[in-house]
């Protein structure tokens, strides 16, 4: 929490004044009623001693000037806020490699499956975009805020040969960079980039095209699919296959996600896709904003008042 005029909490210190004093009051009424009876006695001329209730009305009024003071330093506190407008761009690896089953039904299969929980998981009113990259990088569905372009965009995603990273994530920037709010404005935007390992082709590298994305206040969100065990088959001459080892490579994600100030996760099966999925589209669904606080400890202090009023009446009208 911070505060507009900090300055104002310094009437705090009025709090502990007033309680001191009280305190000194009642050790005088004390003192005082002692000088003109027996301590020991009082029991036998008083039918029920002052209980605790009598100090409440007080208590609640030094709540209410605290409350009161801390309003007046006008306090502000971040909040979650739901975004009504953004843009996704869905950057997927659709390289040989995705074709692997070590993630059931393979890491392009399960990518496809999952973005069901992420989809759902944005507001309606998001605009997402799907761009695939094997050898080179290209638009699957531009734009839109119609989930079912989306998920038939992904169904009729297909591995090819190559992995242009560089070149997936400057095209998906250019694409973020393009959309426009009903005010005229670029409309806040992410990147999620799911693949399973480095670079391999393309004429953007991923640390340029990272550079360019951070520049434009775009994150990325960095996805790495697989374990070590991935296998797939190379096609050989004469109808041969070789069975090739692809183990997940992090490095690059990882350093994309870093330089753009967004975030990597490892995803090694289905379960985790889902979860992973789940907790971006919540994430990138909510923005941090500053929200000033003020009504809402003036509208206590306020209460506060009335019910210090109202408990003091009441007791000493119950006492003769």
């Amino acid at each position: 929490m911070s505060f507009q005029w900090p300055l104002a909490l310094v009437g705090l210190v009025v709090v502990p004044v007033l309680v001191a004093a009280y305190l000194r009051r009642e050790r005088r009424r004390a003192d005082f009623a002692a000088r003109f009876t027996t301590p020991a006695l009082l029991p036998n001329l008083v039918d029920v001693s002052p209980s605790w209730r009598r100090h409440l009305p007080l208590a609640v009024l030094l709540v209410a000037l605290t409350a009161m003071v801390v309003g007046v330093a006008r306090p502000h506190a971040t909040v979650n806020v739901k975004r009504e407008e953004a843009t996704v761009i869905l950057a997927v690896d659709t390289s040989l490699s995705m074709g692997a089953n070590d993630v059931t039904p393979s890491r392009l299969g399960a990518a496809r499956t999952a973005t069901r929980a992420f989809l759902d998981q944005l507001p309606s009113k998001y605009r997402v975009a799907v761009v695939g990259f094997a050898g080179r990088a290209y638009v699957a569905l531009p734009p839109t805020d119609d989930r079912t372009l989306a998920r038939t965009a992904l169904r009729s995603l297909h591995t090819a040969s190559g992995t242009s990273l560089g070149d997936a994530i400057g095209l998906a920037t250019q694409l973020a960079r393009r959309q426009r709010a009903a005010d005229g404005t670029i409309p806040p935007a992410a990147i999620v980039v799911l693949s399973d390992g480095a670079s391999l082709s393309g004429r953007t590298t991923p640390g340029t095209a990272a550079l360019h994305a951070r520049s434009s206040h775009i994150p990325i969100y960095a996805i790495l699919l697989g374990t070590p065990d991935g296998v797939i088959s190379v096609p050989l001459a004469n109808g041969f296959q070789a069975q090739m080892r692809v183990p997940p490579n992090p490095d690059t994600l990882r350093t994309v996600a870093q330089v753009t100030g967004g975030r990597f996760f490892t995803a090694p099966s289905s379960a985790r896709l889902r979860e992973v999925y789940e907790r971006l589209g919540s994430r990138l669904g909510t923005r941090r904003e500053s929200r000033e606080l003020t009504d809402l400890f003036a509208g206590g202090s306020a209460g506060l008042l009335l019910a210090g009023g109202a408990l003091s009446a009441l007791w000493f009208r119950r006492v003769p």
